[in-house]
């Protein structure tokens, strides 16, 4: 999850921008409402971004070549290069890009908050930038990736749909409240309430894995179940089941670096 949060000066507080009160500017936001509201002229959109959020659609698509916001480029290429693996199954050469894209996300949503600490400005797009860039690196995508290495009986896709869901629901309440999660001296919040979405990287890696050693489509650890039934699955989709699990989970406190 990205670390954009940002008190503001009325004492109630947003997940803006990287979590530090150091940076809170609410005439600048409200600057950036009126821009965003009211601007009729053209690449208004574009005025009223801050450099971070540039790097955010990185991990989404640069508003430089595009004034429409698609959030998360790395995960969008993910999903796509699955699908390529999908169409030709041939080569793992597909894969590989999808999931080699995925930790590239996540060097690009941790970079957005450097930058912001570093110009010390935030924006209101941040937040809603930074949600859906994750959602689709580390939700989406990975459960794209699951697809084409062979997780795709129908409860298959059940079991990966409540993942992202979980992830979505996890990303939804970061935002609401990390207003009431306790701060530090900086204003940063303390910890994460359920796992970051991030972590599905740890899946990624398992994924790589078995990649490596050829374990995919009919040769998938563990088989399936029930095969031949309407509730046949693949018992290596309850992992994305715990993970989901784990994000949505309120007595998991992680300690913020």
């Amino acid at each position: 999850m990205s670390r954009r949060t940002s008190t503001m000066a009325n004492g109630s507080s947003s997940a803006l921008s990287n979590g530090s009160a150091e940076f809170s500017q609410p005439e600048a936001y409200d600057k950036q409402k009126i821009l965003l509201s009211s601007d009729p002229g053209h690449f208004s959109l574009i005025r009223a971004l801050h450099m971070a959020d540039f790097i955010t659609e990185l991990n989404g698509k640069s508003s430089f070549l595009c004034p429409v916001p698609l959030p998360c480029l790395c995960g969008i290429l993910s999903i796509f290069s699955s699908l390529r693996y999908c169409i030709d199954p041939t080569s793992h050469g597909n894969l590989w890009i999808a999931l080699a894209l995925l930790p590239l996300g996540f060097f690009f949503d941790a970079l957005d908050g450097k930058v912001a600490r570093w110009r010390k400005k935030s924006s209101m797009m941040g937040q809603e930038l930074d949600s859906l860039a994750d959602l689709i690196s580390f939700g989406v995508a990975p459960a794209a990736v699951a697809f084409s290495i062979g997780i795709r009986t129908t409860v298959d896709h059940v079991l990966l749909a409540f993942f992202v869901l979980c992830g979505l629901t996890r990303l939804a309440r970061f935002n609401v409240t990390t207003s009431v999660i306790p701060k530090d001296k900086t204003g940063k919040a303390s910890y994460f309430e359920g796992t970051p979405i991030p972590t599905s990287l740890g899946i990624d890696a398992l994924m790589a894995y078995w990649v490596s050693q050829n374990w995919i489509l009919e040769s998938l650890p563990l088989g399936t179940w029930f095969t031949g039934t309407a509730y046949e699955l693949h018992p290596i989709a309850l992992v994305f089941v715990l993970h989901g699990c784990l994000m949505t989970s309120k007595t998991i406190h992680i300690p913020k670096p």
